[in-house]
């Protein structure tokens, strides 16, 4: 492992790409701490810090995480990529249903172009109007966080501050999504992903600290965790990353036979293959709207019920608090239900079942055609049920370890959930295209080891198909390493400076 981290600096593109990507980080990251003119975010982040320790973790929370911090503090990029991903989730989504929209996808490189600019200017809109609410709740933060929220964050006129704010943070999401481009044609990796658990794992050392404390006592009094406690928490947790990999990676491979074909002198077919269906196929989107949802209702309830002075309101608000066994039921429901619609939008057993007739494949012992496209869709909806009880889990782990040890939830946050699956399945594709390029150039990768057959003979070398096991022992090793090497530095910085 630790020479193929060194083999990727002898392959002069691959080191370019790299030392491209880390300096658009750079960039991005430098953005997420510049905060806007006018603004003092230190009570809103005590606020939610105070928030945090006694068990928060709303959905405001969760954009925080996926900016790295810098709604919180108050930056220019403090809309982050999200509006974006909006607005390309909304033109997927639109283009199932949209037959106009589905003939763009269809015409290649030229349609993409087409509903890549319809997405930038949707994401154009959706920023301008995110700015603008975000600037009249700073303006107002009692009307949001409550009467407990104490503390001025605009110092300057709101007038102006609100006509220059939304130029910043508008401007901000703009350069970051020029950024995510850039590296995705540019650097390594999908640059909007890279951008998001950047972001995320930006989090980590402040969540480190904080989980720190509580091994650690003045001298008379009693830590809150002991050692034992803490052997266990780190165990559990490489457990919890183990599991997310295998499942990102696991898939059900339907075997597809094609029919052999004479044209001319030349046999062309049968050869086997197979059609990989991920169990996980829906990804993280229904977490993601099942957490929307969840705050959109809990809000509601809330300010509603506050506005008319209803109390059946407020109290049917509570259904949606973290710690009920009603907010648990819900939120598991919401999830299954995302992910039977996720994947019936997105996933075609129809089409896939005509794609396969015209080039002669069928499934052993099914029918080409309708019966295929039958088959298809009976197993997808099985696979379904195990990813949406995967999601269910790891979704709620993180409560369970708050609620459980007392770990702030800026920690509890890494057991599970949302960022957990976003870095994960990041890091593997990440991790694939570096591979890609070791193996052109005869060098070992960190996902498997390839192997150089015939070269004396002037053969390449025989790609073979990772494993996911595979994949996952390698990307243990470099969990283990960096997680070794953070603590060390982290160590010598407190005793040492």
């Amino acid at each position: 492992m630790i020479s193929a981290f060194f083999n990727c600096f002898k392959i002069p593109e691959l080191r370019d790409k790299i030392f491209f990507t880390l300096f658009l980080l750079f960039i991005a990251r430098v953005g997420a701490n510049i905060p806007l003119p006018g603004l003092d975010p230190t009570p809103l982040q005590e606020f939610f810090e105070a928030q945090s320790k006694s068990g928060g973790g709303s959905l405001l929370g969760l954009y925080n995480m996926f900016t790295g911090g810098a709604l919180l503090r108050g930056a220019i990029f403090a809309l982050g990529i999200m509006p974006y991903i909006s607005a390309s989730i909304v033109f997927q989504l639109l283009t199932a249903v949209i037959p106009t929209l589905a003939r763009l996808q269809q015409e290649g490189e030229v349609g993409r172009q087409k509903l890549s600019q319809y997405t930038r200017y949707a994401t154009l809109i959706i920023c301008v109007v995110q700015s603008i609410l975000l600037v009249l709740t700073l303006q107002n933060p009692a009307n949001l966080f409550g009467a407990e929220f104490t503390g001025t964050i605009i110092l300057v006129n709101k007038g102006w501050f609100l006509v220059t704010s939304v130029i910043f943070l508008t401007s901000g999401t703009l350069l970051l999504m020029w950024i995510g481009e850039q590296i995705t044609s540019r650097g390594i990796g999908n640059g909007i992903s890279i951008l998001i658990t950047v972001g995320i794992i930006a989090d980590l050392p402040a969540a480190a600290a904080l989980t720190y404390q509580l091994f650690t006592a003045p001298v008379g009094q009693t830590a809150q965790l002991g050692p034992a406690q803490g052997i266990l928490m780190l165990l559990f947790l490489f457990l919890v990353i183990a599991s997310v990999v295998m499942m990102t990676q696991a898939v059900r491979k339907i075997p597809v036979q094609y029919a052999k074909r004479v044209v001319g002198r030349k046999v062309f077919g049968g050869q086997s293959s197979y059609l990989p269906l991920k169990i996980n196929y829906s990804g993280v989107m229904p977490i993601i709207f099942a957490s929307a949802i969840m705050m959109f209702f809990m809000t509601i309830f809330g300010q509603l019920g506050a506005a008319i002075n209803a109390d059946w309101l407020r109290d049917s608000g509570a259904y949606f608090q973290k710690g009920e066994v009603s907010y648990y039921a819900i939120f598991g429901l919401l999830i299954f239900a995302f992910s039977y619609f996720w994947v019936s939008v997105m996933f075609k057993p129809v089409q896939i079942a005509d794609d396969l007739k015209k080039y002669g494949g069928y499934v052993p012992g099914v029918r080409p055609g309708e019966p295929t496209a039958r088959y298809l869709d009976f197993t997808m909806t099985r696979l379904t049920l195990a990813g949406a009880s995967f999601l269910t889990l790891i979704a709620i782990l993180p409560d369970g370890v708050l609620f459980s040890t007392g770990v702030p939830y800026q920690a509890a946050q890494f057991f599970g959930g949302t960022g957990l699956l976003i870095i994960v399945g990041v890091l593997l594709d990440f991790l694939r295209q570096i591979e890609t390029y070791l193996l052109q150039r005869h060098y070992d990768g960190f996902l498997k080891k390839g192997r150089i057959r015939g070269r004396s003979q002037g053969r390449t070398r025989q790609l073979v198909d990772t494993v996911g096991l595979e994949e996952g022992k390698k990307l243990w090793r470099w969990l283990i390493v960096m997680f070794a090497s953070g603590l060390i530095a982290w160590l010598l910085r407190i005793y040492f400076f």
